[in-house]
């Protein structure tokens, strides 16, 4: 059965049981979404995966200037040694954490765009994410980057692209199309209808053609259902529910989500079952580090390079999975000099990362200065646009000017 005919029957038999949410979109289950995938349609298309690290991660402390004296005086007690840091060159190293990534760099499948923001920078978090999810510095606008990709080439698909988590992003909200959002923890298929669906499942080969393919539907979420009900057992909850406040974050999330793992595995099991989906969002929380801020981004930073690792190399298995780009932001950095409480306060640029077979590993963009600073923030030497265009074009096959209003100028690291 094709994607559309699936969608359709389990929509109107209350089996998917999706519920509207902003913008037209449909909050889908793990085992709905899976199902989408047995015909194999889209399996071997090139995939994107937008990482959010929501809160403002400090980009001085993710990739470090150890070796400017500068940046010692700066950071003070928050600053790393040269010889604690994991070295890339030029003078920069990565978080102690990141042991991954630096293998990554050193197998050229990390590229590290830097200084990246937008602009006439915003120290507010909704105002700054806005701008990063709807790809517009000059004003508001009602659809997000990822959406109006979705307006011009998604051919009215929600599941093309998908929002790992209980609520869906505006980046994937269009004007026309909305993205779906598939929540973990969701509801297991209860057993009376277990039992329904294999029965209903038995069709007739003489029967009518819709029924026999409703049938084969059925067959076909009973079997997902059966493989992973226990999948989601993997954390403790679903990523997008609130997190206590007693669990040791120091950062805040502002908005952002726990459980990068379990998400990054619903992204794995989708592209492994060859679903149609092109591009996925997922999301950490706890980055915005007014105080304590060492211990903390440094633990968050270790989850994120454990998970996103494991997953680069469980889907490099697969053709398709060799074909997925993963780029990693946050809504901005920190400022270069800590405050008093062992943190710092909202930035303005901070580095992106690209990871993935497809990626040309390296440095791209200016490394901002330390000593010629605006405001006591960096300066911005990459739009941000940049990387959005060179994801839209090497990624997902789009002139990128008709997603970001004209803007297609790319980097060369796709």
């Amino acid at each position: 059965m094709d994607t559309w005919s699936r969608r359709k029957f389990l929509t109107a038999s209350g089996v998917a049981g999706g519920v509207a949410l902003a913008g037209g979109a449909t909050a889908w289950g793990v085992n709905e979404l899976l199902a989408t995938g047995s015909s194999g349609g889209g399996g071997d298309a090139s995939t994107l995966v937008l990482v959010t690290l929501y809160g403002g991660n400090d980009g001085l402390n993710t990739l470090v200037p150890a070796a400017d004296a500068h940046y010692r005086d700066l950071r003070g007690d928050l600053a790393y040694d040269e010889d604690e840091v994991l070295p890339l060159g030029e003078g920069l190293g990565l978080n102690p954490g990141m042991k991954g990534l630096k293998k990554l760099w050193d197998d050229k499948r990390l590229a590290v765009v830097r200084g990246v923001s937008y602009p006439k920078p915003d120290h507010s978090h909704f105002r700054s994410m806005a701008i990063w999810q709807t790809a517009s510095p000059s004003g508001p606008v009602p659809s997000g980057w990822l959406g109006r990709w979705l307006d011009h080439e998604g051919g009215g698909d929600p599941l093309r692209a998908v929002s790992v988590g209980a609520t869906l992003p505006p980046l994937m909200a269009g004007e026309t199309t909305a993205g779906a959002a598939v929540r973990l923890g969701g509801r297991k298929l209860p057993d009376a209808w277990q039992r329904a669906c294999s029965e209903l499942a038995h069709v007739d080969g003489e029967a009518h053609p819709l029924l026999r393919r409703a049938g084969t539907s059925l067959a076909e979420l009973t079997k997902v259902s059966a493989a992973f009900d226990g999948s989601r057992k993997t954390d403790r909850e679903d990523p997008g529910e609130p997190r206590d406040e007693d669990e040791g974050d120091d950062g805040a999330s502002a908005g952002g989500q726990g459980g990068l793992g379990a998400q990054l595995d619903v992204v794995a099991k989708a592209i492994e079952s060859g679903v149609s989906t092109r591009a996925y969002s997922v999301s950490l929380g706890g980055f915005d580090t007014h105080a304590n801020e060492k211990a903390t981004q440094s633990r968050l930073l270790g989850q994120l390079d454990r998970d996103l690792t494991a997953f680069l190399e469980r889907v490099r298995k697969t053709s398709a999975g060799r074909k997925a780009v993963v780029a990693v932001y946050s809504e901005f950095g920190r400022r270069p000099k800590a405050n008093a409480n062992q943190g710092t306060d909202h930035g303005t640029a901070g580095p992106v990362f690209v990871l993935g077979e497809p990626v040309r590993g390296g440095f791209y963009g200016d490394q901002p200065s330390l000593t010629d600073l605006t405001d006591d923030d960096l300066r911005v030497t990459t739009d941000f646009r940049d990387v959005y265009a060179t994801l839209l074009r090497g990624v997902l096959d789009t002139d990128p000017g008709k997603v970001l209003d004209g803007h297609d100028r790319t980097l060369a690291f796709l």
